[in-house]
């Protein structure tokens, strides 16, 4: 017996081994689950070398000090059913990037830059990298209007086909257009500079597709160098085009009657490859002109095998980078998570956070590995998820989404992404947008939604470096550890059941000092489990209705003494945000 004892022992070290050199939160049975106070000697932990799917998206890394809020003290649930979970802060995963909180503005928003209410609501997100001019828009977009009328170039053609070969109305969005439906790039540069954001451009690819010119791919080119041009150094980060490979997106086909210089009517890996090579060679000129020395221009590339697309797209990856070769500068990708237009349930949502992230990174590092290329940083320019039918969208689960999505993000080495977006519009509940636009009846214009406030906690209580923690014996629990350069410990603990769960936290190789501070938020009581509503340390929003409290900013942290150990409840479908203080 005593022999078998021990291989159990023994197989057990060797799990939690493999769990601290993989960098993850794993859960495990069994394990330590005493409270390290800081009396034992502490390892150093080592900064983790910068991936190739991160590179320059880290450049900006910086040292954070946690500020210690107000407090409220809080009484320590009982123990009885525990769950465990072990943080160690010698095993770094990685260095967490500020390009990581990025979201999405779009032209349908109006010109926000003079909402205080709105304003507001987004530096205190500080999503540090907004987007624009915004998704499939982008690929009908004229930054420049032609001058100062508002008008398509000539050789834009005044109707377009959609995948299945209709011709319609174009439709182009202008970014000199002042009227008050819309926004002006002038007004986007605006609000980078009251948020203290980093732009992200997307420049009119479809436009090398649909022009009717001689040469449209050195036209959208020349367009596309002229805004870096205007942009005067301003932006880093420059998108040619949006989800090309998708039947969506203008230039996906084309009229061929039209085209004169040979293009096919369906577009190709290997098309976009080429005009990628155009377009990357007449902005960096620009940039040139205008002493943007650092100017990043990234590819699109599918974030799946996308088996069912036409011939000439199936293998986008593959093509695009065979033929654009290493011009780009990173690599584009897109996930929206859940099974398309599924009224998909709570726990399908939540179980894809792990699943879908590693395999989206998977997929391109195997991507690059077979066309032979230099893996270049990874940056996921739109997420969220696509449920539809019970107003998942608008939920507290959405925000618990976020969350674990930020988590797995960085364990799998990505530093930038940027949520798909500030605002959009009610559809029932299907609204993707962080803030009501102005249609969701009974609630303010620019109301917050859940996911920001899971995202703007997720921010506030995370630290500047990524590290390893362990649950033990639930599968329900998920968990994100970090330090703060300033010395504290934080972790995220998710509950991804419809029932309370009581956690201890054990925090190896740390100094820890007398308090530990935390947030916890939860679901309403309304629209079950897809609730409007989220309650932050049991204050919810003063509507009633939707959202959480306009107080955000303001509200008490809970807090205990870290002798005896950490613990805490995290409610069914609920968060807790926790730092514990250093000695």
């Amino acid at each position: 017996m005593k022999n078998f004892k021990g291989v159990i022992i023994i197989g057990l070290f060797a799990i939690l081994q493999s769990c601290k050199k993989q960098g993850t939160t794993n859960t495990v049975t069994g394990g330590d689950t005493g409270t390290d106070t800081g009396t034992g000697p502490i390892v150093a932990g080592t900064d983790a070398a910068v991936a190739a799917t991160q590179g320059f998206f880290l450049d900006g890394w910086a040292a954070r000090t946690f500020a210690v809020p107000g407090t409220q003290d809080a009484a320590k649930p009982s123990t009885s059913g525990v769950v465990n979970v072990t943080v160690d802060l010698s095993q770094i995963t990685t260095k967490v990037s500020k390009l990581i909180f990025g979201n999405n503005t779009n032209p349908y928003m109006g010109q926000y830059v003079t909402d205080p209410t709105l304003m507001a609501n987004i530096t205190a997100l500080a999503p540090n990298i907004l987007r624009a001019p915004g998704g499939s828009i982008s690929d009908i977009y004229f930054w420049n209007g032609d001058g100062a009328v508002i008008n398509a170039p000539a050789d834009a053609p005044a109707k377009l086909l959609d995948g299945s070969g209709n011709a319609s109305d174009a439709g182009y969005w202008y970014g000199n257009n002042t009227q008050s439906w819309t926004f002006t790039i002038d007004n986007y540069y605006k609000v980078l500079q009251q948020t203290s954001s980093t732009g992200l451009i997307i420049v009119n690819y479809g436009y090398a597709r649909y022009g009717t010119g001689p040469h449209p791919d050195q036209a959208a080119a020349h367009l596309a160098a002229n805004w870096v041009r205007y942009d005067k150094g301003k932006t880093q980060f420059w998108d040619v085009g949006n989800e090309n490979y998708g039947s969506w997106e203008a230039g996906y086909r084309i009229d061929v009657s039209q085209n004169k210089d040979g293009q096919p009517e369906f577009i190709t890996g290997k098309v976009y490859g080429a005009h990628f090579k155009v377009f990357a060679d007449s902005m960096r000129k620009a940039a040139a002109e205008v002493g943007n020395a650092n100017i990043k221009i990234g590819a699109v590339l599918t974030s799946t095998d996308d088996v069912n697309n036409n011939a000439g797209v199936k293998n986008w990856n593959a093509d695009v980078l065979a033929t654009a070769g290493n011009s780009p500068d990173y690599f584009v990708v897109h996930n929206y998570y859940t099974p398309y237009n599924d009224n998909s349930s709570a726990s399908v949502i939540l179980n894809t956070a792990a699943t879908s992230t590693s395999q989206l990174m998977a997929w391109v590092k195997s991507s690059v590995s077979k066309a032979g290329v230099t893996q270049k940083p990874v940056a996921l320019d739109e997420w969220n998820i696509q449920a539809t039918g019970s107003a998942q969208n608008v939920s507290n689960i959405a925000g618990l989404h976020a969350v674990m999505s930020l988590g797995e993000m960085l364990k799998n080495q990505f530093s930038m992404a940027s949520r798909w977006d500030l605002a959009n519009g009610w559809a029932g509940g299907d609204d993707m947008g962080m803030f009501n636009i102005g249609d969701e009846t009974g609630v303010a214009k620019w109301n917050p939604r859940p996911a920001f406030y899971y995202m703007y906690y997720f921010q506030k209580y995370f630290g500047d470096r990524m590290v390893n923690s362990i649950v033990i014996n639930s599968s329900d629990i998920s968990s994100y550890a970090s330090t703060f350069s300033s010395g504290q410990a934080g972790v995220v603990l998710v509950n991804q059941s419809d029932g309370d769960h009581v956690v201890t936290v054990k925090i190896k190789n740390f100094a820890a000092g007398d308090k530990y501070y935390y947030y916890t938020l939860k679901g309403g009581g309304d629209n079950a489990p897809f609730s409007h509503q989220v309650l932050i340390n049991g204050i919810g929003p003063a509507n009633g209705k939707s959202g959480g409290s306009d107080s955000y900013a303001s509200i008490p942290a809970n807090t205990a003494s870290i002798s005896g150990g950490i613990t805490v409840t995290v409610p069914k479908y609920g968060a807790v945000f926790l730092v514990a203080d250093k000695k």
